[in-house]
């Protein structure tokens, strides 16, 4: 009997409730990951035209709670189809695609669920060209469970300690950038901290960074460790980037770098402990990336603020294009627009997902850091520093994120009709100025900061983003909005009512 594996698919990836550690029920089962694997064997097998005996497939993990068990499910349908498996053991999810590119196997599959809590797995998968998108993964979840998985394993596994390969390929770009050996130890002068966050990141301190001489007394958490005990591995957190923000001025280091728990995305921070985060990150790479790409177009998601446009078009002199959230949203922008003969370099969320064209527009924590590396070493060397790189980006004063629950079954349907309407309400505002170049939902500029409203990608929500430039100018938005709202017969703005009582 086929089974409906539908409400695990999130995005491009797979996720769901894997151990009872907290009380939820178990979601991501035994069962749901193997037959998951075998949907992801025949998708495989049609995409390369191979027989699955004929395949390779690299398998690594994150360091959570359920990733040997889960690890043991796939290998063993992965083997039950004769395939040949390559068991990476710990990996970061961008090494997993580097698999792809460096070695034999057809595809790879990371065991990971991002930041999210410790009892939540998940499996992403990948081929050469990239990881796989919505639709592939809505054809796996449509073939899991139908397809009959042999009783016999007759599949090789060979151990494949690829994060060595990963390390080593990072610092050889360092080393090329600079125009030195590795023996010559060009990070001897500086002193650099990492947050892991007990997830797989540890190694950036230990097997990039040390090994090109950087001190990295000070870091944090670089053990794994899937119960995540001391914050939440995730750059976006109030909690871990303070963490990183006090290593820094704890240990007076030059540079503080915090990754997610499978290392696609990353943030750091200044010798002055400030936050290079969210918009600053964005203008960093930006600064970094149209260097060597004059007037290029840097493409970012849409809760970017109005002081990067202004960093990116009139400092930088490139072209901001402000596209949908979701990572692989913002990487499929980039390689259309590439496709289209528009120079698009970087493709980068405020979450700290960068993927950079000549990084296969791999969404790669490290990768990121490491060209954030090379810059402030050359910076150092002509007299300047990252903190000068971008002191020019305006930053707003204020900011909000608000979720609004929507309560009714066609949430999607709903979600529209609310934007279309704040869209005609917007208009009689003579200090509103709708967004012409928007691509979700609803940006309106007006006059003293902006708002979007817009539509979770999976999820019965509407994020409603504001900033203003001016002190008390969100609370001035909210309250000019709040007749608005309290028409949403099916929103829940007890969030935006809390906000306002403030």
């Amino acid at each position: 009997m086929k089974n409906n594996y539908t409400a695990l698919k999130s995005g491009t990836d797979i996720r769901g409730v894997a151990s009872d550690v907290f009380g939820r029920q178990v979601t991501l089962t035994d069962q749901a990951v193997k037959d998951i694997t075998a949907a992801f064997v025949k998708w495989l097998s049609d995409k390369t035209q191979k027989p699955a005996t004929q395949l390779k497939v690299a398998v690594g993990h994150d360091s959570r709670i359920t990733a040997q068990a889960i690890k043991k499910g796939v290998i063993e349908t992965l083997c039950a189809f004769s395939v040949k498996v390559y068991d990476c053991g710990m990996s970061s999810t961008p090494a997993m695609f580097m698999t792809t590119v460096d070695t034999d196997a057809d595809g790879a599959v990371q065991i990971t669920a991002s930041h999210h809590p410790a009892d939540r797995n998940g499996l992403k998968f990948f081929i050469s060209q990239g990881g796989l998108d919505s639709s592939d993964i809505n054809q796996i979840v449509s073939d899991a469970g139908t397809i009959d998985i042999p009783a016999t394993l007759g599949g090789e596994v060979k151990k494949l300690d690829f994060m060595q390969t990963y390390s080593k390929r990072l610092r050889e770009i360092i080393c090329n950038e600079l125009g030195v050996a590795q023996t010559d130890m060009p990070l001897k002068n500086f002193h650099i901290v990492v947050d892991a966050g007990n997830g797989v990141g540890g190694f950036y301190a230990t097997e990039v960074l040390e090994k090109l001489g950087a001190r990295v007394d000070g870091s944090l958490f670089l053990d794994p460790d899937g119960m995540f005990p001391n914050h939440i591995p995730n750059p976006e957190d109030k909690a871990a980037m303070k963490s990183i923000c006090d290593a820094v001025k704890n240990s007076g280091a030059d540079l503080g770098v915090i990754f997610d728990t499978d290392v696609d995305r990353a943030g750091c921070v200044d010798s002055s402990g400030t936050e290079i985060n969210r918009n600053r990150l964005i203008a960093l790479s930006a600064a970094i990336v149209i260097e060597n790409n004059p007037g290029a177009t840097i493409v970012t998601d849409s809760v970017t603020s109005d002081g990067l446009r202004e960093f990116i078009e009139q400092r930088l002199s490139g072209k901001h294009h402000r596209f949908k959230r979701g990572y692989k949203n913002v990487i499929n922008e980039a390689i259309r627009l590439c496709d289209e003969g528009i120079n698009s370099p970087l493709a980068i969320e405020t979450s700290g997902h960068a993927a950079l064209r000549e990084n296969y527009f791999l969404d790669d924590g490290a990768y990121l850091i490491t060209k954030i590396i090379i810059k402030m070493v050359k910076l150092k060397q002509s007299g300047s520093s990252l903190e000068k790189l971008t002191a020019e980006l305006k930053t707003p004063v204020e900011a909000e994120e608000i979720r609004f629950d929507i309560e009714t079954e066609n949430f999607k349907q709903y979600g529209n009709r609310v934007i279309y309407e704040l869209e005609q309400f917007a208009g009689k505002n003579e200090c509103y100025t709708v967004a012409d170049d928007n691509h979700e939902g609803i940006r309106v500029s007006t006059g003293q900061g902006w708002f979007l409203l817009r539509l979770s990608v999976h999820d019965p929500i509407m994020p409603f983003n504001v900033e203003s430039s001016v002190v008390g100018g969100v609370q001035t938005i909210l309250k000019q909005l709040k007749p608005f709202f309290e028409g949403c017969e099916f929103l829940d703005i007890t969030p935006l009512l809390e906000k306002i009582k403030k």
